[in-house]
């Protein structure tokens, strides 16, 4: 088990709790009036997706691929989720074109576990 990513997930876990619940509560008229609910919804999504992958591979052998894989979902989570939080809560415009850049690094992310896993094989 590595300790470190299981910390990661963890910690990305309470803060996917934490902004969906605070989206859903504190932010709902917020993301209702700028019509970015779904935004919102999809970015907590993804943020937990990412994050159970997280957890899953804190329990795998550690190879490179692994860990740029990891490094991917990390900043994916970020660029993805973060930006698309961001602009539903303030409508800002320029937070929309930083998202594909996160999706691109987790669609990437999926690639490295393939790669990882096949090295192992």
């Amino acid at each position: 088990m590595n300790k470190k990513t299981l910390s990661l997930a963890a910690i990305s876990g309470v803060v996917a709790v934490s902004l969906g619940a605070f989206g859903a509560h504190a932010l709902e008229q917020t993301l209702i009036k700028n019509e970015k609910l779904h935004a919102f919804d999809t970015a907590n999504k993804y943020h937990f997706y990412h994050t159970l992958t997280l957890l899953f591979m804190s329990f795998l052998t550690e190879n490179k691929y692994f860990i740029w894989a990891k490094n991917s979902f990390t900043v994916g989570i970020g660029l993805f989720s973060g930006s698309l939080y961001l602009l539903s809560v303030t409508n800002l415009w320029w937070f929309g074109p930083i998202t594909p850049a996160g999706g691109v690094l987790l669609i990437a992310g999926w690639g490295l576990l393939a790669l990882g896993a096949y090295q192992k094989s």
